[in-house]
């Protein structure tokens, strides 16, 4: 609907209710007519919610409630004064907003409303409930012709036009892929690297026109199709061909005596239509129907998200995506994580005080210096792809103008392009982009997202502002962001933000395979362009480290603020302490972060990467906002590297224990053997029936997974056996020899070197006695505590568990305890999903405590009581026990419980709450582990 619509209908509306209104007679109609005809709301009446019952004393009513913008309503009648208390059927007083509070009180959780409204028919009340102690904002019936925005909180657009900007954009996608293979097809050397760039180009440039005839961008729909309809297949190239040329031909420098259909497109130029050695192919049939048919007549482009489409257009047409399956984007509500605590919420809360303003005069002043403020903004993305960040930006920057336009013009007016009331312009964003396609992707991406809010603009008022010409767009850039020097873009200013996800690219074999596969290993180049920025101490750094160091020079002394998208591992594990060391030195603050969440930017497949968003700057602000994946947040004194609330304390590697009283942990043997030297348990007895004399050279022996799944396994283990008594044994000595040639084969010159003794593991370590704690290194982070376990029989450890040799009940009843899994959620890397488990910063870090004599004794009887209900299920393995399942073992639930308590109190984890004595939480307990871990650090 337009201004004008809008405003009239709600006239309307406030003329039907006049002197109308009884609570229950009058309720339901009033509310069904104010969505339907103001905010039109197809079917209100499923919309809205009318007297939902909750529990109070006794069952009381909701007399309105709307579950897609969580709003709760209290309607009175019309004799009713808002303001006063009411007498309510248990006795007490309460106002229609206190009532309205008991209701949502009652409420679970998820259902409390964000906002609450009374009415009596002639007022409206609106609180937010994200602001307790603000005034209510009142409404007048009499005044709902201008003050109706007022109310669209009520009305769930976003949601639902996201979802059709997300499917339509995806549905483009696939049209633009049967495109691009149907006319790939046509092209004489089609894996030739000119051949690739032109139909990039040409199918950037057909997408452009399919969305300017719907959008109206040409002037008339249907202008593309219907001048293409007149050629054949045969014709249909040079037709392309003579259109483009007219596109990017200023009206008067065109041939007069041009047809009238090519005369009657505007002047695009922007560099879209720009003659290059583009090739273009001939066409076929099947691509003049899929062109005319399939793209043109049956869809409607216009309303094609650019957030999304742009990364959907991108992936479509990248030869590795579309080889991988799948068409790529990032998700709109995930870059909003990212922009809304950067910028956009101090931004919508600015603009929803300066709406509170009653005089006019001053009402529309603080608008005007809203909209300079706005237009005053620089922003950057320095790896921008295709544009998305860069483009929701764009939009909801311009929502933002847009807003304070309405309320600047209440009646819709005319004006012209030199008194613009648009400030806010595309010269705004930068970006730097490595691929030249996503470099022209993002320009088209960001055309469109102009065109789009160009065209909600004049939904507010009339305007005869043209969006054609494109002005030619020049500040998205093709180049290496890390071999750019950022001061040189915005010359003699600086970026107010910087933000974006950088690449997803892991440092060599340090992700998990699932995990490589969608995120990528760095490449020699990439790799020296770390090193160079980080110098030595860069080598165990992934890729995207790059961008953090790159930014933390750049807003040196400046009030730049940026906030970037990474893999998970950055804030995990030894990658902490050369990455973050230097920029905590140096001043820089994290401002806001988002925890570990999947990061979901594949339509087809969720992608696998985990991922962290880190706010920062070089401004020490009071509070720091700490966002988690449940939705919630909690403002902090201060973030740390780790992500927790914490104070900058960095753990690097140690050799040996922080804790005086710890004993050493060590990784198990490694067999570098290709599977030789291990057996399974029917290849042990195939070996031992055909072989008797190799029986006592074979060892139980265990990885860390088969250790948690209960898997049997054994080894050849024979680090000392005279030649003789092997040269007896041929098949044994087929298995060594083929060791032998695996080792030989090696890239490793140490490997190598151990050929030379191929009936030993490569690496030997051994705990000293048969009896021995096992700890193993990658275990599922869906799990409450690690399958941490007592080894009995002598089992040869591998490279993939750890061992305490010397460990006992105790050791094991602190190892198992949640304290301990907390520091291994916050200082452990991540491979996915699952822990990654380290002794030299987990393990010889963790701070432990000093009980007293009877808290030992307590702990000891804890641990004793895990294994005791460990061994009551002897046919089950570590993995079921600790599973998702572990609720029906309810003896081990609560001996971990027990035990659980028994540490925090040897730590003095406990606090007093109402007078009762109560423990820490997982997030205070890892903060007293880093003031512990400080203190004995400095000893």
């Amino acid at each position: 609907m337009k201004v004008i619509e809008q405003k009239k209908r709600a006239k309307e509306f406030a003329a039907r209710w006049k002197n109308r209104g009884e609570e229950k007679k009058d309720s339901q109609s009033f509310w069904l007519d104010l969505l339907e005809h103001v905010y039109d709301i197809e079917n209100a009446v499923e919309y809205i919610k009318f007297e939902d019952s909750v529990l109070i004393d006794k069952t009381s009513f909701i007399d309105g409630y709307i579950e897609k913008t969580n709003v709760l309503i209290e309607q009175k009648s019309k004799t009713k004064d808002l303001k006063k208390a009411i007498k309510q059927s248990d006795g007490s007083l309460l106002t229609p907003f206190q009532q309205a509070k008991r209701y949502s009180a009652n409420l679970p959780y998820s259902q409390r409303p964000r906002w609450i409204v009374t009415c009596n028919f002639k007022e409206i009340f609106i609180y937010d409930m994200e602001k307790p102690n603000s005034e209510e904002i009142v409404i007048k019936l009499e005044n709902l012709e201008e003050e109706y925005y007022r109310l669209e909180f009520l009305i769930d657009k976003n949601n639902e036009h996201l979802e059709r900007e997300t499917q339509v954009s995806m549905q483009a996608g696939e049209i633009v892929g049967k495109i691009y293979e149907t006319l790939l097809k046509q092209y004489k050397n089609p894996n030739d690297e000119q051949t690739l760039k032109s139909i990039n180009q040409l199918c950037v440039r057909i997408v452009f026109c399919l969305y300017a005839e719907d959008a109206g961008v040409f002037g008339r729909r249907s202008m593309f199709h219907d001048y293409l309809v007149d050629f054949e297949a045969r014709f249909f190239r040079n037709a392309i061909i003579d259109l483009f040329d007219v596109l990017n031909t200023p009206i008067n420098l065109r041939d007069p005596y041009l047809d009238e259909k090519l005369s009657e497109f505007p002047y695009v130029n922007g560099g879209m239509f720009v003659e290059n050695d583009i090739e273009i192919p001939q066409f076929t049939e099947e691509l003049r129907t899929l062109i005319l048919n399939n793209a043109s007549n049956e869809f409607d482009w216009s309303y094609i998200s650019p957030t999304i489409f742009g990364s959907v257009f991108e992936s479509t047409l990248n030869p590795e995506i579309r080889r991988s399956g799948g068409m790529h984007y990032t998700a709109i509500e995930n870059i909003h994580k990212v922009i809304d605590p950067l910028f956009l919420n101090d931004l919508r809360n600015e603009l929803d005080e300066i709406k509170k303003i009653k005089q006019p005069k001053t009402l529309k002043n603080k608008l005007e210096l809203f909209q300079k403020k706005l237009a005053r903004f620089n922003f950057f993305d320095p790896a921008c792809g295709s544009g998305n960040f860069l483009t929701e930006v764009y939009i909801s920057i311009r929502r933002l103008e847009n807003e304070a336009i309405k309320i600047i013009k209440g009646n819709n007016v005319i004006f012209d392009v030199e008194e613009s009331l648009i400030k806010v312009h595309l010269n705004q964003f930068y970006g730097i982009e490595i691929n030249d396609f996503a470099v022209s992707v993002a320009k088209t991406a960001l055309w469109i997202a102009e065109s789009q809010m160009m065209e909600e603009t004049k939904n507010i008022v009339y305007s005869n502002d043209q969006f054609l010409p494109l002005k030619s767009y020049t500040n998205v850039i093709e180049g290496n962001a890390l071999e750019f020097e950022w001061e040189d873009i915005l010359k003699g200013k600086s970026f107010d933000y910087i933000l974006g996800n950088p690449p997803f690219i892991a440092n060599n074999g340090r992700v998990s395979s699932e995990e490589a596969h969608s995120i990528g290993t760095m490449t020699k180049r990439q790799k020296s362009e770390r090193d160079s920025l980080f110098g030595k101490k860069g080598g165990v750094l992934d890729y995207v480290c790059c961008w953090y160091k790159k930014a933390f020079e750049y807003i040196k002394n400046k009030d730049t603020r940026c906030a970037f998208v990474s893999t998970n591992s950055i804030c995990q594990g030894q990658q902490v302490l050369p990455l973050w060391e230097d920029l905590i030195e140096g001043g820089l603050k994290i401002n806001f972060a988002h925890t570990s969440f999947k990061w979901n930017n594949d339509a087809h497949s969720a992608a696998t990467v985990f991922v962290v968003i880190i706010g920062f700057s070089m401004n020490n602000d009071k509070t720091s906002l700490l966002y988690f994946p449940n939705g919630t947040f909690q403002k902090v004194k201060q973030i740390n590297p780790y992500l927790i609330p914490a104070e900058n304390v960095l753990i690097g590697k140690r050799k040996t224990p922080l804790s005086k009283n710890a004993p050493v942990m060590l990784r198990g043997s490694q067999p570098t053997d290709n599977k030789r030297l291990i057996l399974s348990p029917h290849e042990k007895e195939e070996l031992i029936q055909k072989e008797p004399s190799v029986e006592k050279w074979i060892k139980p022996f265990s990885m860390g997974g088969d250790f948690i799944e209960g898997k049997q396994k054994f080894c050849l283990w024979m680090p000392e056996i005279n030649p003789t008594e092997l040269l007896n044994m041929p098949l044994t000595l087929k298995r060594i020899d083929d060791v032998r040639e695996y080792r030989k084969k090696s890239s490793k010159k140490a490997t190598r070197e151990k050929a030379n003794t191929p009936y030993r593991f490569d690496e030997v370590k051994v705990p000293k006695s048969e009896e021995y704690i096992a700890v193993p290194i990658v275990s599922s982070g869906n799990r409450k505590y690690v399958p941490i376990g007592f080894v009995k029989n002598g089992m040869i450890p591998g490279n993939k568990l750890f061992y305490i040799s010397e460990g006992n009940l105790y050791d094991f009843g602190i190892l198992i305890s949640n304290v301990h899994t907390a520091w291994l959620e916050v200082v452990g890397a991540k491979y996915g999903p699952s822990y990654s488990y380290s002794n030299t910063i987990v393990y010889n870090n963790f701070p432990w405590p000093n009980p007293t004599t009877e808290q030992k004794k307590k702990i000891l009887l804890t641990a004793q009581q895990i294994i005791e209900a460990r061994e009551k299920y002897p046919n089950n393995s570590l993995a079921e026990m600790y599973g998702k399942y572990m609720y029906l073992y309810p003896e081990l639930m609560t001996a971990h419980q027990n035990n659980d308590r028994a540490v925090m109190e040897a730590y003095g984890f406990t606090k007093v709450v109402n007078g009762k004595k109560t423990w820490l939480s997982e997030t205070e307990t890892t903060a007293e582990l880093f003031k512990l871990y400080s203190k004995l650090s400095r000893i």
